[in-house]
């Protein structure tokens, strides 16, 4: 055909020329952005899931950045730890120098108190010094604040806690009662009665040790209960008169307590004068029931009574709990507390609807995942670690030890101060734990694990968007072959209308 109005051969050599251009225009473009997906049309999919990937590793990045900066908060936390920590090793030695009451002066006793006061006040300025970018870390900053603690709880302690909302409440049930360990000596009178060239000798045990004690005729029970008590601090034994005998019980509650009593020489002791349990539901109240005879050979063997821990449960979770103390550990709750005697024996819920406190906020928070949810951050409490902070309300505080107090060593109660200054010690020592375990296992873990997260979504993303070189190439080259072929073919197109001519020649 010899048509010269419309070249078709020409307008379709055009078409392919003008895809070829296209494709290696396509091809150049990734090879010099070395990006597969450069717009929305190369592949939408493919540009939605990249760009939710890259959002998501901007995130991760910026959490293993923080997880960073938390363990170097931690760091600091600890170093003002462990100088209180070796402060309150020193104090520990200076109170056992200053009990001696022989060979030590006046004036070496108030030397050491200076020492004790100059303790005391490194540790204050420890506590409000210690600091990250001018945050302090020490002085109660981060602690968690509480409100409306119910009357029944003598300490509580929040190590952690993540919650939306204002505030939570802690609410405590009590499912089984704390108890000391007890057992009751029946003399039948008010005075012990064995044989005239006899005596009567017991054998005294508690978690602290145990004591042989001898008694003769006509010993009264308020001397016996007196030597009894005399020993407390060596057998963790406490003894009381009730009616015609003696009441003993454990200092302290919990499973590791116990009461014994071996009657090692009856002496000629007879009738119902014995060994008894005490009520289950009456600590005070003997169980006549059935008891162990002074005479029998299972007195002599020994009668022991063991005490028992609190049974609680904390929001709903069983607590672990030692004597009157109850804690639980979860990734959104982990708090401490102990109760006082009697709400500790009564079954039921503490505080009752108003619960056992409520937490209002406070804590140290870090952000250790690429979500910003609940369920990515990290709550820590850290304490206050002042001197009128360590210590309990039971035994007292630290401050009480400094001059012209209750517990300085110049005219105060030395063994009151030593007992504080180790719960102190307890205290530093678990609180430097726990941030040591919270770096290890916590921060520790969750930057090995954000960093391959990150790896693996930057793998996903380069295999979305990122562009194949090899098989770039591959098609730079086809593309520049084909717009070479598809310009020839183009111009010979063009030039073939030209043969008309030849017909108009003619």
């Amino acid at each position: 055909m010899s048509r010269i109005n419309t070249n078709v051969q020409s307008l379709v050599a055009q078409r392919v020329l003008s895809q070829n251009n296209m494709g290696l225009s396509t091809s150049l473009e990734r090879l010099s952005t070395g990006l597969k997906v450069n717009r929305g049309k190369d592949d939408p999919a493919g540009l939605i899931a990249s760009q939710n990937l890259e959002a998501g590793q901007k995130g991760l990045n910026a959490a293993i950045t923080n997880a960073q900066r938390t363990d170097q908060v931690a760091n600091i936390a600890e170093g003002g730890l462990q100088e209180v920590s070796g402060l309150l090793t020193e104090l520990q030695g200076l109170l056992t120098a200053s009990a001696s009451k022989a060979g030590l002066s006046a004036e070496e006793k108030a030397a050491n108190q200076l020492q004790i006061d100059s303790i005391l006040q490194t540790i204050d300025r420890v506590s409000s010094a210690t600091n990250f970018q001018g945050i302090k870390l020490l002085n109660g900053n981060f602690d968690f604040k509480t409100s409306g603690v119910a009357t029944g709880v003598s300490d509580f302690k929040v190590n952690g806690a993540k919650f939306s909302g204002a505030s939570l409440q802690v609410d405590v049930s009590v499912t089984a009662s704390a108890q000391q360990a007890g057992l009751f000596l029946s003399a039948g009178a008010t005075t012990l009665s064995v044989a005239a060239t006899s005596s009567f000798v017991i054998e005294v045990s508690g978690s602290k040790g145990s004591r042989e004690l001898t008694f003769s005729d006509g010993t009264s029970l308020d001397t016996i209960k007196q030597t009894i008590n005399s020993f407390s601090d060596v057998t963790g034994v406490q003894a009381t008169t009730s009616g015609t005998g003696i009441k003993l019980n454990s200092s302290d509650f919990g499973s590791s307590e116990f009461v014994s009593v071996k009657v090692l020489h009856n002496g000629g002791n007879s009738g119902q004068t014995g060994v008894y349990s005490l009520e289950s539901d009456d600590f005070n109240t003997a169980d006549t029931s059935g008891g162990t005879l002074f005479t029998s050979s299972a007195a002599a063997n020994g009668v022991t009574d063991k005490g028992q821990n609190i049974a609680a449960t904390i929001n709903g979770i069983n607590a672990t709990t030692t004597g009157k103390t109850a804690r639980i550990n979860t990734d959104f709750l982990d708090v401490q507390l102990t109760l006082d005697t009697d709400t500790s024996q009564t079954l039921g819920v503490v505080g009752g609807s108003s619960g056992a406190f409520t937490i209002t906020g406070g804590g140290a928070d870090f952000q250790l995942a690429g979500n910003v949810d609940i369920a990515g951050k990290v709550s820590l409490g850290i304490q206050d670690v002042a001197a009128r902070k360590l210590g309990n309300s039971t035994i007292g505080h630290l401050d009480s030890l400094s001059s012209g107090k209750a517990n300085n060593i110049v005219d105060g109660d030395v063994e009151d101060a030593q007992k504080i200054v180790s719960e102190a010690i307890k205290q530093v020592s678990a609180l430097r734990g726990r941030l040591g375990a919270f770096q290890k296992n916590t921060v520790g873990a969750t930057i090995r694990s954000l960093n391959v997260q990150s790896e693996n979504t930057a793998a996903a993303q380069s295999v979305i968007r990122d562009a194949d070189f090899a098989a770039e190439t591959a098609s730079l080259t086809r593309s520049q072959i084909l717009v070479q072929a598809s310009t020839n073919i183009l111009s010979m197109a063009n030039s073939q209308p030209q043969s008309v001519l030849s017909l108009l020649r003619g």
